[in-house]
């Protein structure tokens, strides 16, 4: 088995870690010594910028895993700030940025799965908002309707999925509210391993 890595800094967490070791590091060691797992995958990376990852994927690849669309998310959070009258129109606009992110992530999903391999998406997290504010319970929200579509999407083209929602579970698994710590990049390659 060869794992090519797709996306972001979920998969490419090298500089939240304090040096420490990253998922790939965490990947290679649970992996079989037959085995092994590239990082195609870029902090800062969005569903539009696929293709230059894509371009790198090595020979011998077997198997693509893709968890991207957190930076996308990030783009969207002037929606979330927006002042309305009605719940009514929140939705409506949250409606539209979800509907920009369902375009961008099937697009780059069926460029991933036209490279031939079986691919596993990866759901976003819920990082580690403030609490207190209310914060985190309006990202988690927000988060809901884009993990459908990834959810919907990876079901239309026969995808298994990990829901990283249910992986990175403690505000430890983070850096910087969104980044995967260490302990964050440790669960991931376990989820990934499984």
């Amino acid at each position: 088995m060869h794992l090519a890595l797709f996306g972001d800094s979920t998969l490419d967490n090298g500089a939240y870690t304090s040096g420490g070791p990253a998922v790939i590091d965490h990947l290679s060691r649970l992996l079989p010594e037959e085995d092994r797992a590239t990082l195609l995958a870029l902090d800062g990376a969005t569903t539009h910028g696929i293709d230059n990852q894509l371009d790198r994927m090595p020979e011998g690849a077997t198997e693509a895993v893709l968890s991207i669309g957190g930076n996308d998310a990030v783009m969207e959070i002037p929606v979330l700030e927006e002042p309305v009258g009605h719940v009514s129109e929140a939705l409506t606009e949250l409606s539209r940025a979800t509907e920009r992110f369902e375009e961008a992530y099937r697009r780059c999903l069926k460029e991933v799965l036209q490279a031939g391999l079986p691919t596993t998406g990866c759901t976003l997290y819920d990082g580690a908002f403030d609490e207190a504010s209310g914060q985190q319970r309006v990202i988690d929200s927000a988060l809901a309707m884009w993990n459908d579509v990834i959810l919907q999407a990876a079901l239309d083209y026969d995808c298994p999925v990990i829901d990283l929602r249910r992986v990175c579970t403690s505000r430890d698994d983070y850096t910087q509210q969104i980044e995967p710590s260490e302990q964050g990049g440790r669960k991931i390659a376990k989820a990934l391993f499984r």
